[in-house]
């Protein structure tokens, strides 16, 4: 998945290169990393480093501006620096740091797989437009990083053939070629073929928005990402914690947890809800900062009280999905309107 991050120590490169097919993998790299437990997308330890890289470049918009994305506790760049800080004998030890995706390209290249562009946009460390390293993000998280990540290619680099580990050990073909490997995110995108203009939307405990856009807006809230499919163009990713479980919630609440109670209610009420409109957050919301229960009436005014369980349902579904239209539009979406006679 993205955000996780692999520390690969000093001469890990001559041992991968030269693993013996003779032995389970896991046994010959069993030394060969200098951070034991390596930070993953759970990790949310590095605020003190996220402000640091931020007041570094001049504040959070110019950070998103550079890297599509302001600094975040679980990208690589702030985790890095973390390591950095408080493990610096760790750091010097490292030859190389790979994303997972990387890390695991690595394992059938047998060698060091570089970066893509997509994953390693989200890193809050490379220029979104130029497709480099920002050297002013690299210096605020540690020295010599750049030599430590290589250089970042387009996600649909061939990286070269397959190692002689796997042609000995399982058989695969000489001719077999590593692609070069991504996140789960971006491989999303392009596992789905969007297209520009396509929308996806991942209905999960925390839902997730990601979609092909070609002149990115970046802002203080969401993602933007290189393109997996098309180096040229870009793929905004929101993330909203209030998904599923919010309408669960909703849906035992309203629907005595029946979601066959809750299809009925809403199908039962007109689109637009007659004017009635609410925002649920159980928890505090990444997209937008809020938290709290708000309904406004079809007078724009605020209603404390709960809205009929038929309206409630619809406003709670119409208010999801409001929020994640409206939010993408700000990171460069355009929403084009649809033919009469379509």
């Amino acid at each position: 998945q993205q955000h996780g991050s692999v520390y690969w120590k000093k001469g890990s490169a001559e041992i991968l290169k030269n693993a013996s097919s003779e032995l389970p993998l896991h046994h010959t790299l069993k030394d060969c990393f200098s951070v034991g437990n390596s930070p993953i997308w759970m990790d949310s330890s590095t605020a003190s480093q996220c402000s640091s890289l931020e007041k570094a470049v001049g504040g959070a918009q110019h950070l998103a501006n550079i890297t599509g994305s302001r600094a975040y506790e679980r990208f690589t760049g702030n985790q890095i620096a973390k390591i950095y800080s408080q493990n610096p004998e760790v750091y010097m030890q490292t030859e190389r740091i790979s994303l997972v995706s990387s890390f695991a390209a690595s394992l059938f290249l047998g060698a060091y797989a570089p970066i893509d562009y997509s994953d390693g946009s989200g890193m809050n460390l490379l220029e979104i437009c130029e497709k480099v390293w920002s050297g002013s993000c690299l210096d605020a998280c540690a020295p010599g990083l750049a030599e430590k990540l290589g250089c970042p290619v387009p996600s649909h680099s061939v990286l070269g053939p397959i190692s002689s580990y796997y042609i000995k050990r399982y058989g695969f073909s000489p001719d077999c070629k590593i692609v070069a490997f991504t996140g789960d995110n971006p491989a999303s995108l392009a596992g789905m073929r969007l297209q520009e203009g396509d929308i996806a939307i991942s209905l999960g405990t925390s839902d997730t928005l990601f979609l092909w856009i070609q002149e990115p807006t970046p802002a203080l809230e969401g993602h933007i990402l290189c393109n997996p499919v098309d180096s040229q163009a870009y793929m905004a990713l929101l993330c909203f914690k209030n998904g599923s479980l919010m309408r669960e919630r909703i849906r035992d609440d309203c629907a005595s947890g029946s979601w066959d109670e809750f299809s009925k209610a809403l199908t039962s009420t007109v689109a637009g809800n007659n004017g009635n409109l609410g925002f649920y957050f159980d928890v505090m919301e990444i997209t937008p900062e809020a938290v709290g229960i708000h309904r406004f009436n079809r007078d724009n005014q605020k209603v404390v009280s709960d809205f009929p369980k038929e309206v409630e349902i619809r406003a709670l579904i119409e208010g999801q999905f409001m929020a994640k239209r409206i939010h993408a539009e700000k990171l460069g979406y355009k929403v084009s309107k649809c033919d009469e006679k379509a």
